[in-house]
């Protein structure tokens, strides 16, 4: 096994073609076919399915994808230590958001992985948490934000924040008063489409607690669902990070849900056993300081 296999096999698995693997990496197509063969002969195991349309991951494959993109990373890492300084370091990184955050950290972290990184590429996917861990897992994310992450020895989970769940509704006529956790069943509820991490916490406390909750509307994005609650479609269960952000808007007022009071967390979190990059690690700090800032936010006093 060696460097040029591995290179071969990560540039045909991303790109999903032999044709378009070689002209990335400038070898002829029968030369880079060469060396996917050679390295399955070696690991004793097919990588990878080919047909007329390209070629598709194998379960192997998806599991050997993870830690050959991880060789070829600590490879540029030892590179850069040898030969440039942080600024001049070059390659990719792709970090998620969910919605209700993306909004806000984009442009910070964007505007400092810029300032730091001169020759690097940064991806950005915004997506709901379950989503965002899976794609963590798979390969696809170096460091993700979520809410309320599932427990994995695959995943490095660091919770940033705990904040309790408030009840957003239209500001006319609505005064910021608690809301009691019981009466969430008087209300018309717009919630994410299941799994979601914050809708499952209130699903399972309605459970236990013999509450029939009345779900209206099932919105994935945060900001249309929140225009909904303005206009008077219903109302939302959200963090008051979601608030804090600035995702509400005018409109909208959020009440404190209590009697009990839910807690979610907001956590980043990192593949445990895929070694990072220096690139990697960088913007996972530079994530970690923009996020911790933001939540440090105080809210305006109108929606406590």
């Amino acid at each position: 096994m060696n460097l040029r296999q591995i290179e071969s096999f990560v540039h045909v698995a991303e790109s999903g073609s032999f044709s378009r693997a070689s002209a990335l990496i400038g070898l002829t197509q029968p030369a880079v076919s060469r060396q996917v063969s050679a390295l399955e002969a070696e690991l004793r195991f097919k990588l990878l399915h080919r047909n007329g349309r390209g070629v598709l991951l194998t379960d192997a494959g998806q599991r050997f994808l993870m830690y050959a993109k991880g060789i070829l990373h600590q490879l540029e890492g030892a590179r850069h230590a040898v030969t440039g300084s942080e600024a001049d370091l070059a390659g990719k990184v792709a970090i998620g958001l969910p919605p209700s955050l993306g909004q806000v950290l984009t442009l910070p972290l964007v505007k400092a992985f810029r300032e730091r990184y001169r020759a690097a590429e940064l991806t950005i996917m915004e997506a709901l948490s379950v989503p965002l861990q899976d794609r963590l897992l798979a390969g696809g994310l170096d460091a993700a934000v979520v809410h309320n992450p599932a427990p994995s020895p695959l995943v490095t989970i660091e919770p940033i924040r705990t904040e309790s769940l408030c009840l957003l509704s239209a500001a006319r006529g609505t005064r910021p008063r608690p809301v009691p956790f019981d009466t969430l069943s008087r209300f018309e509820l717009i919630f994410p489409g299941a799994p979601h991490p914050i809708r499952s916490l209130v699903e399972a406390e309605a459970l236990r607690r013999g509450v029939a909750l009345k779900v209206v509307l099932e919105i994935d994005a945060i900001g249309m669902s929140l225009q909904l609650v303005a206009e008077g479609y219903g109302h939302a269960v959200v963090p008051y990070n979601v608030v804090r952000a600035g995702m509400s808007g005018a409109g909208v007022v959020a009440r404190p849900i209590v009697q009990p009071t839910l807690n979610s967390t907001v956590a980043l979190i990192t593949p445990a056993r895929r070694p990072s990059t220096l690139l990697a690690r960088g913007a996972t700090d530079i994530l970690r300081q923009v996020l911790t800032q933001t939540l440090r936010r105080k809210l305006p006093s109108r929606e406590h």
